[in-house]
């Protein structure tokens, strides 16, 4: 192509960019600005649509007086209350708890929806709209059971935690397994595993352990097992091990929860009082003045009092063979006469009578005979009945399965 004919095409084609940029620039642009506004919904309703405000329950609150700060009348609130105090507890709602309102976007603006929230579970409506109405609504629950072994580090509770679960429930394993187990005496190194059906909101709010399933400990180097299990016609389970046998023995192992064994039994001690040697016929568990004493069992107080040297004491008698005395204590909480339960706090630890510190001097008695409770080969309450007994291994196999799965991955035994 000869030079004056690549002008003549390029001359061209620049004339037409020109003429297609002109009308571009002319051509109007409309830019959509428009606010999309995405509806957001709680407790039911589409909080767009209205003023959400937040009022705190004071201290003495009653429906009443929180319906009052939102401009109803005398006349009103008498009505209201009239209409859900069969489905709104006005009764139960609790200082510094919010409320949640939901407001008309007129002016001034009305309360149409009062939203309160008793705890995690759910809430409570009274729906202004309309006529009045109340109403509840629970969240859906759900339960997922999870095991964990590890080793004890410390306390048990420390232990728990670290494992993932609720530190409280060291409290509850204590209660259960005080008969067979004093945690205590427990060795750094020793092994656990735990199984717990934990509650869920919505599948994924956590609010707690629902319930143990079982439980395992290595205990002066022998295993222990209990699982929780409710005997036929009876609504309080009771903890059994991996063959039935009730874990509950009719005594406690001690008369208080936390404690130091000063003094055992001892037919020739030499008495700090009294200075010289002579039989010991109790055990002095030494623990702080004011400490809570429990009743070791169930039984009657035959006798309470106060001698020079027993100090302020209760004696107990169980059953025709046991019978148990609590001596040195600060104070009496039971009278002669009572029937007290196994765990039932009867008096306080002092350091009343012969005693340099404050403790308590237990002695046990069998066929009226002043014996050691600490060798004793103790009766269990009650055996599980054989028709039950089928029942529970089966209840039991599954969870006892979790338990070893975890020991094992855990320690690869």
């Amino acid at each position: 192509m000869s030079y004056f004919k690549f002008l003549c095409v390029l001359s061209i084609f620049l004339l037409f960019s020109c003429s297609k940029n002109k009308e571009l620039d002319n051509e109007e642009i409309i830019i959509d600005t428009t606010e999309i506004v995405k509806p957001e919904y709680g407790f039911g309703f589409e909080l767009n649509n209205y003023r959400v405000e937040r009022d705190t329950i004071k201290r003495g609150d009653n429906l009443g007086l929180i319906l009052g700060r939102h401009n109803f009348d005398a006349t009103d609130i008498h009505i209201i209350s009239e209409k859900v105090k069969d489905s709104f507890n006005i009764a139960k709602i609790r200082a510094g708890n919010v409320l949640t309102l939901l407001k008309s976007k007129s002016d001034p603006p009305k309360l149409e929806v009062l939203i309160y929230e008793p705890d995690k579970m759910g809430f409570n409506v009274i729906d202004f709209r309309d006529s009045t109405k109340a109403y509840t609504v629970n969240y859906p629950i759900t339960f997922k059971t999870r095991t964990i072994a590890g080793e004890i580090d410390g306390s048990l509770s420390a232990s728990i935690a670290k494992g993932g679960l609720d530190a409280g429930l060291a409290h509850k394993l204590a209660k259960s397994f005080a008969w067979s187990i004093d945690f205590f005496k427990f060795k750094k190194g020793d092994k656990f595993a735990l199984s717990v059906r934990e509650k869920y909101i919505n599948d994924s709010i956590y609010v707690g352990t629902d319930e143990i399933l079982g439980a395992y400990f290595e205990y002066k180097g022998k295993d222990v097992y209990g699982f929780p299990y409710s005997k036929s016609g009876d609504s309080n389970p009771d903890f059994y091990d991996e063959e039935g046998k009730q874990m509950r023995t009719m005594f406690l192992k001690a008369p208080l929860k936390y404690f130091q064994i000063t003094s055992k039994f001892s037919k020739n001690r030499f008495h700090p009082v009294q200075k010289k040697f002579k039989a010991h016929n109790g055990t002095d568990y030494a623990a702080p003045q004011g400490t809570p004493i429990m009743a070791t069992a169930s039984g009657t107080v035959i006798q309470t009092g106060y001698t020079s040297g027993n100090g302020n004491f209760v004696k107990i008698k169980h059953d025709g063979t046991y019978t148990t005395q609590y001596l040195h204590m600060s104070k009496i909480l039971v009278r002669k006469g009572q029937f007290v339960q196994q765990g039932q706090t009867i008096g306080k630890v002092g350091s009343t009578g012969l005693a340099t510190g404050p403790h308590v001097c237990y002695r046990f008695w069998k066929n009226g005979v002043q014996v050691d409770p600490l060798k004793q080969q103790l009766p269990v309450s009650e055996p599980m009945d054989k028709n039950d007994l089928p029942k529970y291994l089966e209840h039991i196999k599954p969870i006892k399965q979790d338990l070893d799965t975890k020991l094992n991955q855990k320690f690869k035994k």
